[in-house]
Parts: structure tokens; sequence; C-alpha cells
């Protein structure tokens, strides 16, 4: 880790840890190897070995990115350990949306998977597969159809459950995974513009069908 770039102690920071984005959260001590932060003690309680995302402002550039793995945790206090040196990240409005595509899981020596998306944005996804071992912290290969586009991309099981399905009927257990990745440009694009076609056509079909309501409920009235 460069700890030139990283902010000083007492410093605030943004951290990332998949489905929930923590803002306010406090730099208590920077080592060369490690970066200790407090968080509410309800946030803090990550598995060893997760990996988070932090991030600060970089000027007019943007912001530092920096992926961190979880190296322990005590009361609201947690250690992380840098992979890596801090990237670049553009400053724009992260869309997430989408549900029900599928999805395939690639990793070395292992089936590959299907599974479907539960939502998804430009540096993660949620999806759902059955009959499949994760742990959090696990590589992997994802791939996923977007429309008429294909987008690939490792990734890093960041939070994994087992959920037994219940409707209609109680059913097998089912594995939910949050995983998290840095995309290139390219396919950050082709997210984006997915997610928002499909936030877009959402709005349409609410206005559509409030227009109907409103529309009989005039005709009703005027009778």
């Amino acid at each position: 880790m460069t700890s030139s770039l990283f902010p000083a102690d007492g410093s605030r920071v943004e951290l990332d840890i998949g489905a929930e984005t923590l803002t306010e959260v406090r730099v208590v001590r920077v080592a060369e190897t490690t970066v200790t932060l407090s968080l509410p003690l309800a946030d803090a309680q990550l598995a060893v070995g997760a990996v988070v995302v932090l991030r600060w402002p970089a000027g007019p550039r943007g912001r530092y990115t920096q992926q961190a793995t979880v190296r322990g945790t005590e009361e609201n206090r947690i250690d992380v350990t840098p992979l890596g040196d801090p990237k670049i990240e553009q400053l724009r409005n992260f869309v997430r949306g989408g549900g029900g595509e599928s999805i395939l899981l690639v990793r070395a020596d292992d089936p590959q998977r299907v599974g479907r998306v539960h939502d998804l944005s430009e540096r993660s996804v949620r999806a759902y597969f059955s009959d499949v071992d994760l742990r959090p912290g696990e590589e992997m290969l994802l791939r996923l159809q977007l429309g008429d586009d294909v987008v690939q991309f490792p990734a890093t099981a960041y939070r994994v459950a087992q959920i037994r399905q219940q409707v209609p009927v109680r059913g097998p257990l089912v594995t939910e995974m949050v995983a998290i990745f840095e995309q290139d440009e390219r396919q950050a694009k082709i997210i984006r513009r997915y997610v928002m076609r499909l936030q877009s056509q959402a709005r349409r079909e609410a206005a559509a069908a409030t227009a109907l309501a409103e529309e009989a409920l005039a005709a009703a009235a005027a009778r």
C-alpha cells in the first residue's frame, strides 16, 4: 500500500461492504500493511477474509478506491489489509436495478453454475444459485446477458448466505451471493445503460398505470 495516498488518522472514508455503502467511517490508524477503521457496532460484524472497498476524495479528478480484506474485528473496529495501491475512480452516479437475468458463475476446477440476478450495479451484483458451495473471499468469473450485450468480469464473493425457499411451497436451500468487482469503462457503460433503460421502462409503465386508474375513477365519478 502507498500509505502517503491514504487519508490520515482521524479522516473519514466511505466503506462499501457489497450490499451497503457506509459513509463517514473514521480512520483510526494507518500502518504499513493494516488500516484500522471505526464504524457503527451493528455494521462491524464482518467476516474475516471478506473483501471491502474504501473510497475517499482525490481532488477534482474524482476519488480514490482501495480494495481490502478484513483481517480482524473488535467491537466497533475492524482491521483491513489493502490489496495493492489505491486507484483513481471517476465520480459518477452508480445505478442499481435489474433482476431475473441469467448469470453464469465460473470457478477453476468446478462445474459452471447458472443462477439468477436479484439486482446489479456497475460494481456489485446480488444473485441466487442452487446446489453451490461458496465462501466469502472466493474469486470467480461472472458472465451476464444484458439485452443484446454480454459482459463478463472477475469478481470476489463478499457476502454469502443460504436461504430456504418458502414460496409457493417450502423447498430446497438457495445460496444468495453478493459479489463485488472492478469494471472497465466499456462494460460499466453497458451495465449503466441497461439498468437505466429498465428504470425508464418501469417509470413509463407506472405512469401509464396511474393514468388508466385516474381515467377509471373519472369515468366512475361521471356516472
